[in-house]
C-alpha cells in the first residue's frame, strides 16, 4: 500500500498507458466513422425504380434510335418465355420486371423519326409498350406476322450469333416458330441484331454516367473498410473472413454482387498461398481483393491492393511501392491507345508492343462493364490469352462505353530476396471517345492496415 494516494489514483506509467489507449479507441471509432461518411448513401428501392426507368425512358428515346440506324436495322424483335430470357430482354424492360411472363414478344420499328414499341404479348406494359394483341380475336404469332406486314420492314433485326452470347438470345425453337409465322419473304429479312444487342447494352446515357461515378465510389468505399483494422486484425483474420465480411457487407447495403469476392495473399516467403482460405492474415503480408457490386443495375468491378504493416512500419517496402507505380504505368500505357473506331485487338496489341519496349512484365484482360460484370463490347484481351481474339476482339470502340481496365505486373522486390509478386489491378472508366476517365479515380497507393 502506497501512504499519501488514493488507492483508485493510478501511476503516471498506467494513467498513460490508459490515455494511449482512450485516444486509439477515439480514433478507431472516428476512423469507422470516416469510412461511413465517405460511403454514399444507398438509395431504398421504389427510388431505385424511378430512377432506373427514367434512364430507361431516355435510353429507348434517345440512345436506341441512333444505334438501329447505325447497324441498318429497321425492326428489331426480341422474343422469350418465362425464365428462359433473352439476355438484352430485362435492360428494355421498366423496374420492377423481374421475368418474362410467357411468350414475350416485344416489336421494336424504326418509321423514320421516332420508334414505335409494341408488345405482341398477353400481358400489357403500359407506356413503356403498346399492346396490339386480343389473344380472344386471333393467335399471337398470327397476329406479329400482320404486325410486319402493315411496317414492311427491309431489314429484320433477331438476336442471334456465334460471337456475343449478348446478342444470341432467341432460342432455338422460338426462331423455327417466328419463320413459319413469317413466311418466306419476310423471313428473308430476318438479320443478325447481334450488333445492335452489343451496342445497346455497352452505350451509356450521360444521366448513368452522372451516376456512375457514385456506383464506384460505393465499391471502393466497401474496400477501404474491408482493407482496415477495422475488419482486419493480423494474426487471427483469416482470407476468408474478409472474403465473407465483404460479401455481407454489400448484402447489408442492400446491394447484389455479381460474384463471390476474393481476397488472396503474398508474401515474402514462397509458399503456396494464393486461394487458400483459412490461411491467417500476418504482418508483412501483401493482400489482394476482387469485388463486384450491382446498383441501378450497372455493375462494378474492383481489384485493389493492401500492405499489413510490420512493427516500426509506416508503409509497403519501396519495392512493393515501385511495383504498384509499374502497374499505374501499364494501365497508362493501355488507356492512350483508346481510340474511337480501334478494334479490341488493334488496342490490345498496340499496348502490349509499347509495354514490352518499356520493360514491363505484364499481361492485359480488360472487358466492357455495364449491365454485366463482364460486359457487352470489345474484349481486349484475356488472361490466359495475350493475343488477337478473333470476333470479341474485332468489335470496335464506340463513345460513351464503360471498362474495367484490367491487368497485371509482375515483378521482383529486392526486400523479399528477388521473389517475383504480381500486382494484379482493375478500375472502372468510361471512354468518352476522346479519353478514358477513371470513374472515382484508380488506386496509387497501398491500403494500410497496422
Amino acid at each position: 500500500m502506497t501512504f499519501g494516494k488514493k488507492e483508485t489514483e493510478a501511476t503516471p506509467g498506467v494513467a498513460m498507458k490508459n490515455k494511449r489507449i482512450i485516444t486509439l479507441l477515439i480514433l478507431c471509432v472516428l476512423g469507422v466513422t470516416i469510412l461511413r461518411a465517405q460511403m454514399p448513401e444507398i438509395m431504398p428501392l421504389r427510388d431505385r425504380a424511378e430512377v432506373e426507368n427514367r434512364w430507361l425512358q431516355a435510353r429507348l428515346e434517345q440512345v436506341l434510335p441512333e444505334l438501329m440506324r447505325r447497324e441498318k436495322i429497321d425492326m428489331w424483335l426480341i422474343l422469350c418465355r418465362e425464365y428462359n430470357e433473352d439476355p438484352v430482354f430485362l435492360t428494355l424492360m421498366p423496374a420492377p420486371t423481374m421475368a418474362s411472363r410467357r411468350l414475350t414478344i416485344l416489336v421494336i420499328y424504326d418509321t423514320g423519326q421516332e420508334l414505335e414499341r409494341l408488345s405482341v404479348s398477353k400481358y400489357g406494359m403500359g407506356k413503356w409498350y403498346r399492346g396490339v394483341w386480343n389473344d380472344a380475336e386471333t393467335n399471337q404469332w398470327d397476329r406479329l406476322r400482320q404486325i410486319v406486314e402493315e411496317r414492311n420492314p427491309e431489314r429484320i433485326g433477331i438476336n442471334v450469333s456465334d460471337t456475343f452470347a449478348f446478342g444470341d438470345g432467341l432460342s432455338a425453337s422460338l426462331r423455327e416458330k417466328l419463320k413459319q409465322a413469317l413466311g418466306e419473304d419476310l423471313s428473308g429479312r430476318l438479320v443478325s441484331a447481334e450488333n445492335l444487342c452489343v451496342g445497346w447494352l455497352e452505350t451509356r446515357h450521360e444521366q448513368e454516367l452522372e451516376t456512375y461515378h457514385q456506383i464506384v465510389r460505393i465499391a471502393h468505399g466497401i474496400i477501404r473498410e474491408a482493407f482496415s483494422n477495422r475488419v482486419i486484425t493480423p494474426g487471427i483474420t483469416t482470407v476468408d473472413d474478409v472474403k465473407w465480411w465483404i460479401r455481407q457487407r454489400i448484402h447489408d447495403l442492400g446491394l447484389k454482387t455479381w460474384f463471390h469476392p476474393s481476397v488472396s495473399i503474398q508474401r515474402e516467403e514462397k509458399a503456396a498461398l494464393k486461394g487458400v482460405d483459412e490461411l491467417i492474415i500476418r504482418r508483412g503480408d501483401l493482400l489482394h481483393c476482387d469485388i463486384g457490386v450491382v446498383y441501378l443495375r450497372l455493375c462494378t468491378d474492383t481489384q485493389e491492393h493492401a500492405y499489413v504493416c510490420r512493427p516500426g512500419e509506416t508503409g509497403a517496402p519501396e519495392g512493393l511501392k515501385r511495383a504498384l507505380e509499374q502497374g499505374n504505368r501499364l494501365q497508362d500505357i493501355l488507356t492512350a491507345e483508346f481510340k474511337a473506331g480501334r478494334t479490341g485487338n488493334e488496342i490490345l496489341l498496340a499496348a502490349l508492343d509499347r509495354m514490352k519496349k518499356e520493360g514491363l512484365n505484364g499481361s492485359i484482360y480488360t472487358h466492357p462493364l455495364g449491365f454485366h460484370g463482364h460486359g457487352a463490347g470489345p474484349t481486349i484481351g484475356l488472361w490466359d490469352q495475350q493475343h488477337a481474339i478473333p470476333g470479341a476482339g474485332d468489335y470496335v470502340l464506340y463513345p460513351n462505353t464503360c471498362y474495367a481496365i484490367e491487368l497485371n505486373v509482375r515483378c521482383d522486390i529486392p526486400e523479399w530476396n528477388g521473389r517475383t509478386v504480381q500486382i494484379g489491378l482493375e478500375q472502372n472508366a468510361v471512354f468518352n471517345g476522346t479519353e478514358v476517365i477513371y470513374l472515382d479515380g484508380r488506386q496509387t497507393e497501398f491500403h494500410l492496415i497496422y
